[in-house]
């Protein structure tokens, strides 16, 4: 139990430290924070069900999490060369591509919950 209490302990430094470089080195990451309180304050002020709520607070945690994917995937494809290659790119596209599949879910998620509250 201790061993498994210590690697815990270790497991949330590492994640913090992750969150914390990506906040300073990261505008991308930066940005979506903030629509992200932007949204979820939103979400908290609106008068929506417990699940749209739910869904709007996860979708944006997504988001933050495939910026966070994106950004390892550059870092690691940077490291390894500096040198522009094709796969290179397509990595990094790829990621990026991520990011902005998962911010059209969370908007198609707004977009229907406010269809919803309009009465449409």
């Amino acid at each position: 139990m201790i061993y498994f209490l210590k690697r815990l302990r270790l497991r949330i430094i590492w994640s913090w430290a992750g969150c914390q470089n990506a906040w300073r080195n990261e505008h991308s990451f930066r940005s979506w924070v903030w629509a992200n309180l932007i949204s979820g304050g939103l979400a908290i002020l609106l008068p929506l069900a417990t699940g749209e709520r739910a869904l709007i607070l996860a979708l944006g945690v997504l988001v933050l999490a495939a910026e966070l994917f994106n950004t390892a995937i550059e870092r690691a494809v940077d490291y390894i060369s500096t040198d522009e290659h094709p796969l290179a790119g397509q990595a990094k596209d790829a990621g990026s591509a991520a990011v902005a599949v998962t911010a059209v879910a969370a908007g198609v998620a707004w977009l229907v919950i406010l269809l919803r509250l309009l009465g449409a």
